[in-house]
């Protein structure tokens, strides 16, 4: 066997060469948890890098992904339109006490208040597309923060598991969470200024229809999967 020789004091780095080593090292490991590990692994951009690399949209997915199968499954109730009474004509009265006994307003006393029916929503978007089972995608909407964007979506054939969220530099927001839900609703307010939309999921065993109308003050819809 063969002595490997001790080398000279000279050769050895210095102190000062091993710390500005260990400096140079702990800098480009910082560097490359914020720009790659963090929006990658868990949404999380502070430098904005990740999201041009297309980084962060993979950490939202797996954060998303992560916290639906933590998630005890819950069956969410569809929601069904109330039916509504049919409206009947009064007949029009012969005499006044005919037009008393049929419920008309005499001397003295103040007409009721007809009830009006709110106006429909007015549609800008409509998106439908197919999910295969276990697929998902999601559509976002770029709003400005107090900005309000009315929405109504239902599927086709099936249910979902959806989660509707929002997000922008350094910032994320969950609104609502659903399980095996065929249909939804309302208005989606902006916490703050970025992207707000769904991420939809088939857990079912067939292919799905899902239909997405949206309406109010947005600038862009984009479907990022």
């Amino acid at each position: 066997m063969y002595n490997a020789e001790i080398p000279a004091r000279a050769e050895l780095p210095s102190t000062r060469q091993l710390l500005r080593s260990t400096l140079i090292a702990a800098a480009s490991a910082a560097v490359l948890l914020c720009a790659v590990v963090l929006p990658s692994e868990y949404g999380v951009d502070p430098t904005g890098i990740g999201r041009v690399l297309g980084l962060t949209e993979m950490g939202e997915i797996k954060v998303r992904l992560a916290r639906e199968a933590a998630e005890v499954p819950a069956v969410a109730e569809q929601r069904v339109p109330a039916e509504q009474s049919p409206v009947v004509a009064p007949t029009a009265p012969d005499t006044p006490a005919a037009a008393t006994e049929a419920g008309q307003p005499t001397a003295g006393e103040t007409p009721a208040t007809a009830v009006t029916t709110p106006d429909a929503p007015v549609w800008r978007d409509t998106v439908s597309l197919t999910l295969a089972p276990g697929q998902g995608t999601e559509i976002k909407l770029k709003m400005e923060a107090g900005a309000e964007a009315t929405y109504a979506w239902h599927v086709e054939g099936g249910v979902v598991n959806f989660d509707t969220h929002g997000d922008a530099p350094g910032r994320s927001i969950s609104y609502e969470k659903g399980r095996a839900v065929a249909n939804d609703d309302g208005k989606l307010v902006a916490a703050f200024t970025g992207q707000h939309g769904w991420f939809w999921r088939n857990r079912g065993k067939a292919d799905i229809t899902l239909v997405l109308k949206t309406g109010g003050a947005y600038s862009d819809l984009k479907r990022l999967k």
